[in-house]
């Protein structure tokens, strides 16, 4: 197993909310301890801790008394493109109703979604 996948933790059932396993695996430091960061959607706002030196890269989220600048308007955009891979990977997952039928204990769920993560992206390069 290469040394980055040692920062997926097993999954879990799913109540748990995005950030809360987030919060749990302590993403946070493990992509810190590797040198990676990891770009996400604003659900996982808040998040990082760490403003000076982020591993959880966020878009900007609007508020009803400030619009977003140009210039963040484009960050989301770059970021929604950078992640546009890893969206459609699990949406094929979706529509093959891989996860949905998936009658596993977690942790051998987990493994299963790797290797179908990586088939999955190994026919969308080829």
């Amino acid at each position: 197993m290469p040394a980055e996948w040692a920062l997926f933790r097993a999954a879990s059932d799913g109540r748990t909310h995005d950030v809360t396993a987030a919060r749990h695996g302590h993403i946070t430091s493990h992509l810190r301890a590797v040198g990676l960061a990891a770009f996400a959607d604003l659900g996982f706002l808040g998040l990082d801790g760490d403003v000076d030196n982020p591993v959880v890269i966020t878009g900007y989220r609007a508020a009803r008394s400030r619009q977003l600048t140009a210039a963040q308007k484009e960050a989301n955009k770059l970021i929604a493109r950078e992640r546009a891979a890893n969206e459609h990977g699990i949406a094929d997952l979706k529509n093959w109703r891989i996860i949905t039928k998936l009658r596993l204990n977690p942790k051998h769920a987990t493994a299963l979604l790797r290797a179908l993560l990586v088939l999955t992206k190994a026919e969308i390069t080829r």
